[in-house]
């Protein structure tokens, strides 16, 4: 049953009356929402029929008395402004776009992301931003190269030190492999592997990153083979053929501590 123009009442299961909000712009139908208020979905498709038919509205427009969420309110700004539909709060700029995590957080992307972001909603866990796909969780940083338990800082940084922005260009990945930290002199860089059993153990230090992070993979292999049951994360060298990497890997000396080290 249709009430005020876009309110529709349905029913529940238990069979209280729930209110249906939708609108229709530029032939496309819109939900809001579903409401246990008449009054606040009357309030609601007020706000979305504004929104779209008043272009003097702007993002900086959006208030917490407001009815409508936020997530709606940007959705909406996005389509009337950009003419193109998504189910994510996107904002499409000129060079890039943004994407409102909350009213307060707006996290930036290169373009190239935007069909990605506008299929994936990004969610926030225990600080980390993360998405959901094929029924796994995925971090958000580790789409851009950077490897689960990166320290920001130590691992990598943002350019322009705003931690929201992932575009391409800002972010700038300092430590490309597990264990491996990079050691920067006047002179010249080395890297020491290390890693982590009951406290941090120095595997050795090496003069390129991609022999330290082999060096950390042959010191998995040496704890595993001496009995620790830890389940480390190992490095994957794509730049080496099988032969080259285990050429290396024979080759490396770990330190004794390692070695020796029972369980």
């Amino acid at each position: 049953m249709e009430g005020k123009t876009g309110v529709y009442t349905t029913k529940k299961k238990n069979g209280t009356p729930s209110y249906r909000v939708s609108l229709t712009f530029r032939g496309k139908h819109i939900s809001l929402g579903s409401f246990d208020d008449y009054d606040r979905a009357c309030r609601v498709y007020n706000e979305g029929r504004n929104i779209v038919d008043n272009p003097d509205i702007s993002l900086q427009d959006y208030s917490r008395d407001m009815n409508i969420s936020h997530d709606k309110f940007i959705i909406l700004l996005n389509y009337r402004d950009n003419g193109i539909y998504f189910a994510t709060p996107i904002y499409v700029r000129k060079q890039y776009f943004e994407y409102y995590l909350t009213d307060t957080r707006v996290l930036k992307f290169d373009r190239d992301d935007l069909f990605f972001y506008a299929a994936h909603k990004i969610q926030q866990k225990g600080g980390y931003l993360f998405v959901s796909d094929y029924g796994s969780q995925y971090k958000l940083l580790s789409r851009y190269g950077i490897k689960p338990f990166a320290v920001y800082g130590r691992d990598y940084v943002m350019i322009n030190e705003d931690k929201d922005d992932f575009r391409y260009s800002n972010i700038k990945i300092l430590n490309m492999y597990v264990g491996v930290t990079a050691n920067a002199s006047v002179t010249d860089t080395s890297y020491t592997a290390a890693i982590h059993i009951i406290g941090n153990y120095i595997v050795g230090h090496y003069d390129d990153e991609i022999t330290a992070a082999i060096a950390y993979n042959k010191a998995v292999d040496t704890l595993h083979a001496n009995g620790i049951k830890k389940a480390f994360i190992k490095n994957y060298i794509a730049s080496l053929k099988k032969e080259e990497y285990m050429d290396i890997y024979n080759k490396i000396t770990i330190s004794d501590k390692i070695v020796n080290y029972r369980a």
